[in-house]
């Protein structure tokens, strides 16, 4: 396999596909590997012997992409599953056709753009499908995710690979390239990511627990943010200076970043920041006030109560 593509195509991901993908690998684990009751642990595991290792082996998936391609920019929008035979390496073409067509009256503008799998890296047997699938579109695109948690890295565990032709020891060969790709996304996928993100997890922890993990996600983001820009503003006095030669790509690609940062001095936003900022304190002043009040109509209720069975007992009515 090359180290990367040399076709210039540039590729764009939606998160959407990494949700599909994900979500599929995690339903075929979880019906492969059914969780067992504590008391049949031990049962289990002294019957299956080595059957337990062998079935601890993480499966693969292998699905479509689809999405559009405009001149030299390929944009994936989403995926859908395939019924593929590892014994075979053959694909379950009616299946294939079937969801092409149905995927074709949902969305006309979208294609196959190739197809998905997961593990760790490009294999040799990954091609039969790659092949497989050039009847479709000539020149397919493989994107592969890696189930595995590594906490140590920071980038996406998603790749995306080409195929091109090499000459090997005198025979010509296709091979998988490794090509560079960028995340995009829309208003709605922001919107379902940032639900997804906040959904309260399964081992009940609490909200303070979830606020400070999300408090650290941000925290992490601000950090390596400053760190990025610690460096560029180090390499632009370096550059100042005459320490390095000066690059004017560069310098045109950071005018365009400082262009697109917020302008926080304008008087827009300062007022737009004071409309939010006095919008927050009476929400917060109001749901104070509901407290407040409610609080005062439990301990009348309890004041009422506490008095009508003194009363009973003295002969008089309560005031309240």
């Amino acid at each position: 396999m090359a180290s990367s593509s040399s076709s210039g195509l540039t590729f764009k991901l939606h998160p959407l596909v990494i949700v599909n993908i994900s979500d599929h690998y995690t339903r075929v684990k979880s019906q492969l590997n059914p969780p067992i009751a504590p008391h049949n642990t031990a049962a289990t595991a002294t019957n299956n012997g080595g059957d337990a290792v062998a079935s601890a082996a993480p499966p693969r998936v292998y699905g479509c992409v689809i999405g559009v391609q405009k001149g030299r920019t390929v944009e994936i929008f989403n995926s859908f599953e395939l019924l593929y035979d590892p014994n075979t390496h053959s694909l379950d073409r009616p299946f294939l056709e079937k969801k092409q067509e149905l995927y074709k009256k949902v969305f006309p503008h979208f294609y196959i753009l190739g197809w998905y799998s997961t593990g760790s890296d490009a294999q040799e047997s990954d091609m039969h499908i790659h092949k497989a699938l050039m009847d479709i579109n000539e020149s397919p695109v493989y994107v592969l995710l890696n189930p595995s948690i590594n906490h140590s890295q920071k980038d996406l565990p998603v790749s995306i690979f080409e195929s091109e032709l090499h000459v090997i020891d005198g025979i010509p060969q296709l091979i998988f390239v490794r090509s560079s790709y960028t995340i995009e996304t829309v208003e709605a996928e922001r919107i379902s990511v940032d639900h997804v993100a906040h959904l309260k997890p399964s081992d009940g922890g609490s909200a303070a627990t979830q606020l400070a993990a999300h408090l650290t996600g941000i925290h992490s983001a601000i950090k390596m943010l400053r760190s990025r820009i610690k460096v560029l503003h180090h390499y632009l006095l370096a550059m100042q200076k005459g320490d390095v030669p000066c690059e004017n790509s560069l310098l045109r690609q950071v005018s365009s970043l400082l262009r697109r940062l917020p302008a926080i001095e304008s008087g827009k936003f300062q007022d737009d920041f004071l409309m939010e900022y006095n919008d927050t304190l009476l929400i917060s002043y109001l749901a104070m006030l509901t407290n407040c009040s409610s609080a005062t109509n439990e301990i009348v209720d309890k004041f009422n109560t506490a008095y009508d069975r003194h009363s009973r007992r003295g002969g008089r009515t309560a005031f309240m």
